[in-house]
């Protein structure tokens, strides 16, 4: 199995589809009511449904999920009948094997009734019609290029007592999504320092995004929140609550990081905390939903038109 303990949820939803060819006197024995072994279509969707809940006991790879919602239709045509499926769950990754299998199960049901009558019977097609709510529905690709600034904030880093390591993962994670890194600094815990830097990335450099980490703590050095919300003029609450509601589940402690989020002019300044695991974590869980805030800023449409392209 893939490891998906990285991803957040997100509702995902899929449908599938399959098409039996029969003949057209086996489909009026099923209208008519005289099938022999009664009517194939509540049973069909039964089937489907246990199909569904049941993917990651038949498919090796597939992962046991919460599902939230499964439906089976059948549409009768001229010697066909169309099996369609819907799954949706909250998960952290996708249901259209979910989909898929309920849609087969569905129609091997429907083969088993019949075939008493029709040894014509064929399963032509099965296949995925649509999903929603993996990667592909988030902008991936930012609008234009992006200029970003990594402020590390540690009395003992500053100090060369120890190594930074939480700045060189946001570094790193630039580089991944092709970030330019226009600037990477490493100061002491000082609330001064911190509001001054912050204002020349934002009202000198006009950087697009800028992330700091450290002191987002409880001790009485550590003083990033406080700072930042003196430079902002838009709080975003939601970017801080995700990164601790996503780290959270992962470890207790997470709950005692007070960093904050939000907007100085078009920049957008973000607090991660101070430890490489912390930082990696709230990295984890904020991209790629947060690239749309590029396009928001920038005045660009709220649906994700760039969705499925990577940078």
């Amino acid at each position: 199995m893939l490891d998906v303990s990285k991803k957040s949820r997100t509702l995902r939803t899929a449908k599938a589809q399959a098409e039996i060819r029969l003949k057209q006197e086996t489909i009026d024995l099923v209208r008519n009511g005289r099938s022999p072994k009664g009517d194939p279509f509540p049973v069909a969707k039964v089937a489907a449904i246990l199909a569904a809940k049941n993917t990651s006991q038949i498919i090796p790879y597939c992962h046991p999920l919460p599902l939230d919602f499964v439906d089976c239709q059948f549409e009768v045509g001229d010697g066909r009948i169309t099996v369609r499926t819907e799954v949706k769950a909250i998960y952290k990754t996708g249901v259209e094997m979910e989909a898929l299998t309920a849609a087969s199960v569905a129609a091997l049901t429907l083969y088993d009734m019949l075939k008493i009558v029709d040894e014509t019977m064929e399963i032509q097609s099965v296949k995925l019609v649509s999903k929603t709510g993996g990667k592909s529905d988030f902008v991936t690709r930012f609008p234009e290029s992006v200029r970003g600034a990594v402020l590390v904030m540690s009395d003992s880093v500053s100090a060369g007592r120890k190594p930074d390591t939480s700045g060189q993962a946001i570094l790193e994670r630039f580089r991944e999504l092709g970030i330019d890194t226009a600037e990477y600094r490493v100061i002491p815990d000082e609330p001064e320092l911190i509001e001054k830097e912050l204002i020349r990335f934002a009202d000198e450099m006009n950087l697009d995004i800028v992330m700091t980490t450290g002191g987002t703590g409880l001790s009485a050095r550590d003083c990033a929140p406080e700072a930042t919300r003196r430079v902002l003029d838009r709080l975003l609450p939601g970017i801080s609550e995700a990164a601790r509601a996503y780290g959270q589940e992962r470890t207790p402690r997470a709950m005692l990081s007070a960093g904050v989020a939000g907007l100085r002019g078009k920049t957008l300044i973000v607090n991660l905390p101070g430890s490489e695991r912390g930082v990696r974590e709230s990295l984890d869980a904020l991209w790629p939903a947060l690239m749309h805030a590029f396009n928001m800023v920038r005045g660009a449409s709220h649906e994700p038109a760039d969705a499925g392209q990577s940078r």
